[in-house]
């Protein structure tokens, strides 16, 4: 169902005069490209819930186990594409000139979409990174062995992701929170708001006296919080935001 976006049209039309627009997307947004979401992902995956083989922990216990799960992950990641949903937030790149999108996905589908300078709160899965060096490589190709070692040290390498218990890159979060503070418009795409701390930058931007809006086929934690909510997948309804603000 197209969304009435008749009502906004005052903050719409602002965006497109230069006001701040914030885009903060999830893992709904990449449902639609063939990607499920990670408390989605299989349910029980050979025995562990996903989060239990996302933490830095488990990968010292056990990071084959670990290696096995991501590289299962990097290979839907490497057969997906963009969806309509990512297409129309690259279009409103084009349309709003201060527009800031923050990601909490690591599948980089808002880069390869065209997207400008996406912060990514969470890493990157294309991206792997030395842990006795700290570089980063991108490998295209599915590792032949795992756990993968650094050609260069001999070192594990791990995937270049923030897992639960890690901090998030300060220089990140720091222009991802600056953003929400200074926000005029903050949309909140296919993210459950439960992840800390991301899941507070909406309540930031409203506190600011930022106009919020979720769009998620599903309730959230945050859906009475927010101005207003849009029901339905955001491959249908970003395309119909992304034409309001042309029109505005």
């Amino acid at each position: 169902m197209t969304p009435d976006l008749r009502p906004e049209l005052p903050v719409l039309s602002a965006v497109r005069q230069g006001a701040p627009l914030v885009v903060l997307t999830g893992a709904g947004i990449s449902v639609e490209s063939g990607l499920p979401t990670f408390r989605g992902a299989g349910g029980l995956w050979e025995g562990s819930r996903p989060e239990e083989l996302a933490t830095p922990e488990a990968f010292h216990r056990d990071p084959l186990k670990v290696w096995r799960f991501y590289e299962w992950r990097r290979g839907l990641v490497r057969q997906a594409k963009p969806n309509a949903g990512h297409l129309a937030l690259a279009r409103m790149a084009t349309l709003a000139p201060r527009m800031t999108l923050i990601t909490q996905n690591v599948d980089e589908l808002h880069r390869v979409a065209g997207s400008p300078d996406v912060l990514e709160l969470h890493g990157s899965i294309v991206s792997v990174r030395c842990t006795a060096e700290g570089t980063r490589t991108r490998p295209t190709e599915p590792f032949t062995e795992l756990p993968p070692y650094c050609a260069a040290c001999g070192a594990l390498l791990r995937p270049d992701v923030v897992w639960f218990g890690e901090p998030l890159p300060e220089e990140t979060y720091r222009r991802a929170r600056q953003a929400s503070l200074d926000c005029a418009l903050f949309l909140v795409v296919g993210t459950s708001a439960l992840v800390a701390p991301a899941s507070g930058l909406a309540l930031t931007a409203k506190d600011n006296g930022a106009r919020v809006f979720e769009v998620n086929p599903d309730k959230t934690p945050i859906s009475g919080l927010v101005d207003g909510v849009f029901r339905g997948p955001s491959a249908t309804v970003l395309p119909a935001i992304a034409d309001a603000l042309e029109a505005a």
